[in-house]
């Protein structure tokens, strides 16, 4: 079974063979190093342990090299590929035995549309046919070869296979025959935000493992066991294609068809648009009333705006919401998805965060030198969210257990900082908006929780479900259930 996983517990990954410990330790952490590109020593050094670390598979690593070695071989040989019998495919076989393969969504995540989803899914099914021999049909009912499911918790795959809310396991899935792949009900799945999971991506790797694909050593490769995010780049590396050929062939065509991830970037953010846009007709309430957004501000008009991938809503002092608009459409220049946004009251500017690099505007207009380097401004890489501080006079920034305060007027970090984010008594990590409201009460967010800051009284006073508690996030309306039957 395939999973992936985030923060991996070195001792569970170290419990997969029934080898004595040191030798266990030792082989797996070879797998392991040379899997991860680092020196071959055999033991749990610090380079290992940070390495463990890191978003990937969660499952041992054992066979990952004698196979690859395998593949390579009939590469500049052009043997036949030995039969591979490892602990995995003994008993499940590895590969499918026909070539049209059927395959179906059995439920559906939270915060995504089921059209953008379905829509993903068929990408991440034509991603591998463009490239072999395989064809793949969806089965929206009845019996199909490959099910995908969003389940929380246990479920029925055994305690220790139970998924563990945001964060952890993400997904896990079967070598082929029993065609299954598992996703956490519970992860904050995306398609074009930074923030949470690309659902593309993982679904794209998970139906790799499906067709009976191992893990590849490959740093860019697909099926490398580190999460990937949907970049610029090739999805698929010339392993990932080597690996499906030799189990499936190549296309009828003979001329594998490599999508770029910007190709398939600009697609995804396409159908959710027109999807956010469908919905806002029919259903009365926007998508981010579900509970996720990437960023959340305030102007000087008192309208709040609500971002969420390529698009944002604006909600009236009077609780009017808006459809979803194009963020580029309004601010030329950002990017398709940002991480963190504040108005400044103070400069009269909209400041953008997302990576590496910082945006201001004035008005719709980018201001001369911007975009910047985060770092030069000595902000974070990647910050949960900004907002602009009245009592401090300046700009703050949350990034998990700490926070910094910016000058906007000389655009730098204040001396002193970063500081332990403790200093706001009863604030979580995490959080992914704040805003302060009219009154001076600061109010911070995280997945569908919010929490009310007293900047008199330096703590936390209350606490909630904002889309149901907070009416002017423009979900005030959302239908609650009567129990009449």
């Amino acid at each position: 079974m395939m999973i992936i996983t985030f923060l991996p517990e070195p001792p569970n990954f170290l419990q997969s063979r029934p080898h004595k410990k040191s030798e266990c330790c030792s082989c797996l952490c070879r797998d392991f190093q040379w899997l991860s590109h680092l020196p071959i020593t055999g033991e749990l050094d610090g380079a290992t342990l940070r390495q463990m670390a890191e978003p990937r598979c969660g499952v041992s690593d054992e066979g990952s090299q004698r196979i690859w070695s395998q593949r390579v071989k009939v590469i500049f040989t052009g043997g036949r590929r030995p039969q591979h019998r490892g602990r995995r495919s003994a008993s499940q076989g590895e590969k499918w035995s026909k070539r049209h393969l059927t395959y179906q969504v059995v439920n559906w995540p939270q915060h995504l549309s089921r059209g953008s989803v379905r829509l993903a899914v068929q990408a991440a099914f034509q991603l591998w046919s463009n490239v072999s021999g395989l064809v793949f049909q969806e089965a929206p009912e009845g019996p199909a070869d490959i099910r995908l499911t969003f389940y929380e918790g246990d479920h029925n795959d055994g305690a220790s296979n139970a998924f563990d809310g945001p964060g952890g396991t993400l997904a896990h899935a079967f070598l082929p025959r029993r065609g299954e792949a598992h996703f956490d009900m519970a992860e904050r799945w995306t398609l074009n935000g930074h923030k949470g999971h690309n659902l593309f991506m993982v679904t794209a790797h998970e139906v790799g493992h499906t067709l009976g694909l191992e893990h590849s050593p490959v740093r860019h490769a697909l099926m490398s066991p580190y999460y990937r995010k949907l970049g610029r780049s090739l999805v698929l590396s010339w392993d990932d294609i080597v690996a499906v050929q030799q189990l499936y062939g190549k296309p009828l065509s003979n001329r594998p068809v490599r999508l770029p991830g910007q190709v398939l970037h600009a697609a995804l953010q396409q159908w959710e648009l027109a999807e956010l846009q469908s919905q806002s007709q029919t259903a009365g309430l926007p998508l981010y009333c579900q509970g996720v957004f990437d960023a959340i501000t305030m102007d000087q008009n008192e309208t709040v705006l609500v971002f969420r991938g390529s698009v944002y809503w604006t909600v009236s002092a009077d609780g009017g919401v808006s459809s979803p608009l194009p963020l580029r459409q309004r601010w030329p220049g950002l990017p398709q998805a940002i991480e963190a946004a504040a108005f400044s009251p103070l400069d009269s500017k909209w400041y953008f965060f997302k990576g590496r690099r910082t945006w201001r505007f004035t008005g719709s207009v980018l201001d001369p030198t911007f975009p910047r380097m985060s770092s030069d401004l000595g902000l974070p890489r990647h910050p949960d969210c900004a907002f602009y501080y009245a009592p401090l006079g300046h700009m703050v920034l949350f990034k998990r257990s700490r926070y910094f305060v910016f000058n906007l007027k000389l655009l730098r970090q204040e001396p002193y900082y970063p500081r332990r984010l403790t200093d706001w008594t009863g604030v979580p990590p995490g959080t992914n908006g704040a805003l302060t409201r009219p009154d001076g009460r600061l109010y911070l967010f995280k997945d569908r929780q919010f929490w009310r800051f007293d900047p008199g009284k330096l703590q936390v006073t209350r606490d909630g479900q904002w889309a149901e508690d907070l009416s002017w996030t423009g979900c005030s309306n959302i239908p609650q259930s009567n129990n009449i039957l």
